[in-house]
Parts: C-alpha cells; structure tokens; sequence
C-alpha cells in the first residue's frame, strides 16, 4: 500500500466511520484520475477503455457497487468546451480563417480531448465516490429494494 507523506497524511480530507477505515479524499481522486484502485493505488481501476474491473488486483476492493452513470461525460464536456470555444473564439477574432478551416481543426480537437480526458474523469469519479463512502462502498451500506 503506498502512503502518503506526513505532511499530505495530516492536511489530507478524510472520511470515516466509526471503526471504519480512513478514506483520504484527495489522494483516491488522485489514484482514480491515473486510473489506479483508489485504496491503494497500485492495482489497475479499468478492464476495458471505460469497463471497470470488478475488483482491484492489488488489495481485493470491490470496485462493482460504483455508480458513475453520466457525470463523467458531463464534465468531459465541461472541460473541453472551457478549452475549445475560448480558443475557438481568440482564432477567430485575431485570424478570421475559413470555416471549413476551422471545422477541420476544432472537431478534431475535440473528439481527441474528448477521448483523452473521459477514462481518467471517470477514475475521478470513483476514486470520489469511494472516498465519500457512497453507494456500495459504505461498510454499512443497505440496499433499498422497491
């Protein structure tokens, strides 16, 4: 298990309950973004480009119960379209190049970022969901059947 240096360890937000392991919630966003298990940082998060793996290979955390649905693409589009129109719009107004041009360049861009951002987005999702005990990944967690 890597650990965190003192001084992170201490400024570090952490949850927990009562006896219930220290989740340290920046440190699990930061595993989840390099698509490593948010516990211990060392086993692979993916199975598949946006598969997770049912468990980590490492220390055995259940990674089924998390529910990223569409939030991850929601701030892909966040991200990438607080890079792409503003760059967009400086292109415009100090070239003025044709559209086709620019059409050739931004779509492009955009699919790319897309793609490049949407796995490690997603580990950040998890990694969260882990460190904030949600969904299954609370000890004590009780299904509701309706």
């Amino acid at each position: 298990m890597t650990a965190l240096p003192p001084d992170i360890a201490r400024t570090a937000a952490t949850t927990w309950t009562q006896g219930g392991e220290k989740r340290h919630l920046w440190a699990a966003i930061r595993r989840g973004l390099f698509c490593r298990c948010p516990r211990c940082g060392e086993g692979k998060l993916f199975r598949a480009f946006l598969k997770t793996a049912d468990n980590c290979s490492e220390c055995g955390l259940d990674f089924t119960p998390h529910r990223a649905d569409d939030l991850p693409a929601y701030l892909v589009i966040v991200v990438v379209g607080h890079i792409v129109v503003p760059l967009a719009l400086l292109v415009e107004k100090e070239f003025s190049p044709p559209l086709l041009l620019q059409w050739a360049i931004y779509l492009p861009l955009t699919l790319f970022l897309a793609l490049w951002l949407i796995q490690p987005i997603k580990g950040a999702v998890v990694g969260l969901q882990w460190a904030l005990r949600m969904h299954g990944f609370d000890e004590n967690f009780v299904e509701d059947h309706i």
